[in-house]
């Protein structure tokens, strides 16, 4: 019996990443991820070449006689038919209207029935899901803080894009408070100092009295951000990525005083497959016993 692999593939806006993923155990086969900078303002031919050429690289060590692959795709985008309807971005302006299913599957002699697409943001959180930090859950939120917001939730294992950076939050948008910009906006108002991004913020908290407030502040200000999303999805989880995540220790104590003082009680959890999470969600999107099943079946699940 063929052993169920498909390729995931992380398209951005200045790159590609692409590998082998076993549908079995839900890792990446080693040695086939490959990565690429592409120039997302170039030609429709450039773009989809350059494509092409790192999912033909990704590919080489595949032993299938079916070719599957799951793309995370920014949108705005039509993930069913494959359509790309990204305009006025500064990227991808070149494949608007571009029906990238059709293209792929002629460059790469892949059926248009093999290649599923899924929202960036939607492919990090089903990641989680389908192999990562939420694998056995079946109603969670995702969180990518990063330079902005990316926001997803999950109901019966399957993950769509919540599209909340923009959402009215205090004084602004959720993304004015619940990005980089914010911290280093804070810290230079409460100290007066320059700080390159949160990684250097986290290094200044252990002597640095304005650093350890400003985190604070921002799991205090995630927490009041949390509180009506979770109570609308019912969520039993929140998983969080992105580049902030990795000062989670900084932040977390206040965010989940102030869950509990509202008597929210849902488990929040840093990314497992951190990078690698978009890569495997758009993979599980081949993977239609799961997608049909609502997520996991009661005999695969693992508990945390």
């Amino acid at each position: 019996m063929e052993k169920p692999v498909a390729l995931g593939v992380d398209i951005g806006g200045s790159h590609i990443t692409a590998a082998l993923i076993d549908l079995e155990t839900r890792t990446i086969i080693q040695d086939t991820l490959k990565r690429s900078a592409v120039d997302s303002r170039e030609s429709k031919e450039v773009i989809l070449s350059a494509w092409c050429e790192v999912i033909n690289k990704a590919f080489k060590k595949s032993t299938t006689t079916t070719k599957l692959i799951g793309i995370a795709m920014p949108g705005p985008f039509d993930y069913e038919k494959g359509i790309s309807l990204i305009k006025d971005q500064d990227k991808f302006n070149t494949l608007y209207g571009v029906n990238i299913k059709e293209e792929l599957s002629k460059r790469l002699n892949v059926d248009t029935e093999n290649i599923h697409f899924i929202n960036d943001a939607a492919g990090f959180l089903q990641g989680e899901v389908f192999g990562g930090a939420a694998r056995g859950n079946a109603n969670v939120l995702g969180l990518t803080l990063g330079t902005g917001l990316g926001s997803s939730y999950c109901v019966g294992g399957v993950a769509k894009d919540a599209d909340l950076w923009n959402s009215e939050f205090m004084n602004g948008i959720a993304e004015d408070y619940l990005s980089t910009r914010w911290f280093v906006g804070r810290y230079n108002q409460l100290s007066g100092n320059e700080v390159a991004g949160v990684k250097e913020l986290t290094a200044l908290t252990a002597t640095d009295h304005n650093a350890t407030r400003v985190f604070m502040e921002f799991g205090y200000n995630l927490a009041q951000f949390l509180i009506p999303i979770i109570k609308k999805y019912k969520s039993d989880m929140v998983i969080v990525g992105g580049n902030i995540s990795r000062a989670f220790n900084a932040f977390s104590p206040e965010l989940i005083a102030t869950l509990k003082g509202n008597e929210i009680y849902t488990s929040i959890k840093v990314t497992k497959l951190k990078e690698h999470a978009s890569l495997i969600g758009a993979a599980s999107c081949c993977d239609l016993d799961f997608l049909k099943e609502g997520g996991e079946p009661e005999s695969k699940k693992i508990t945390n």
